[in-house]
């Protein structure tokens, strides 16, 4: 069987998936997530609160190795939470503005996962601090003397990272 290079890194029509596969296979309930067991239970007992408040459940960090399904986690949150899934990566938000775009098109109770959460810059961790607690950002509009900021309100969400 031929070897075959990759010597570029644009995408090659070969790595489009063929027509009819399902889209994913990830669960979409956390009753069909597959081991993690006290993890699993914790996150249940965490979206229960959630929904019995009628609010966002509470932000969540995860933390592990590649592949250990942090990102399918985040899918199987939002879906048992009835929200929709944004998802972003930490070297992707350069700035803090970058951040803003991200949180103020969000819904009540959507979710944020940025993936690689730990990558973020210190800019835009300044950013994020108040977004979860007061779901407030304050934007700087002028530096200087006459530095003065602009208050953004955003939606209540939960961020997982």
């Amino acid at each position: 069987m031929p070897t075959e290079r990759i010597l570029t890194p644009t995408h090659q029509p070969a790595d489009e998936e063929p027509a009819g596969l399902a889209p994913s296979l990830r669960p979409e309930r956390i009753s069909g997530y597959v081991g993690q067991r006290e993890l699993i239970e914790r996150l249940r007992i965490a979206i229960e609160a959630g929904r019995s408040r009628g609010e966002p459940m509470e932000h969540t960090l995860l933390h592990g190795p590649p592949g250990l399904g942090k990102t399918t986690l985040a899918h199987v949150i939002a879906h048992e939470m009835g929200t929709r899934l944004y998802t972003t990566s930490g070297p992707a938000l350069t700035r803090g503005t970058d951040l803003v775009a991200s949180l103020t098109r969000l819904e009540q109770g959507d979710v944020l996962f940025i993936d690689e959460i730990h990558r973020l810059p210190v800019a835009v961790e300044e950013f994020i601090y108040p977004a979860m607690e007061d779901f407030k950002i304050d934007v700087p509009v002028e530096s200087g003397l006459n530095a003065r900021t602009v208050q953004i309100r955003c939606r209540p969400f939960t961020l997982i990272g």
